[in-house]
């Protein structure tokens, strides 16, 4: 089983430039770092023309099925019967994303056969970390 889970969605863009409402986008997990998810937006989505990468926990995703949660950079909320609001908030502006909430449940299920749920803390190398700190204040 590989190490990294890498889920293209199709994200529609509530608050963008009209020139698209769709776009493919993408959510990754990585057993190196358990509590994080990535949502990857493409270059011709983003108004820097440049690859977009929010990291967020994958406890805010999951939460963010059923509630509204988030305060910071990363709001996550249902939206209606099928669908997940995500707001990503910078400086530049604010982005709203709507994805298939079932969608959002595949990925989150993989990653959760990757690393369950309470059980992140297991993939970390605290001992390895601790020492390359040390090292590098050496």
């Amino acid at each position: 089983m590989s190490d990294v889970i890498e889920h293209p969605v199709e994200a529609r863009l509530v608050a963008a430039a009209p020139r698209m409402s769709c776009i493919p986008a993408a959510l990754h997990y990585d057993r190196s770092d358990p509590f994080a998810v990535r949502m990857t937006f493409p270059a011709p989505a983003t108004l820097e023309g440049v690859e977009v990468c929010w990291t967020f926990s994958r406890e805010l995703l999951t939460s963010g099925l059923s509630e509204s949660v988030g305060h910071g950079d990363v709001r996550v909320r249902p939206y209606g019967y099928d669908r997940t609001v995500l707001e990503f908030h910078a400086p530049e502006g604010t982005a709203v994303v709507h994805v298939r909430t079932g969608e959002i449940r595949r990925f989150l299920d993989a990653t959760n056969e990757l690393v369950p749920t309470g059980l992140e803390h297991l993939q970390l190398d605290l001992d390895h970390d601790l020492a390359e700190l040390m090292r590098d204040a050496c």
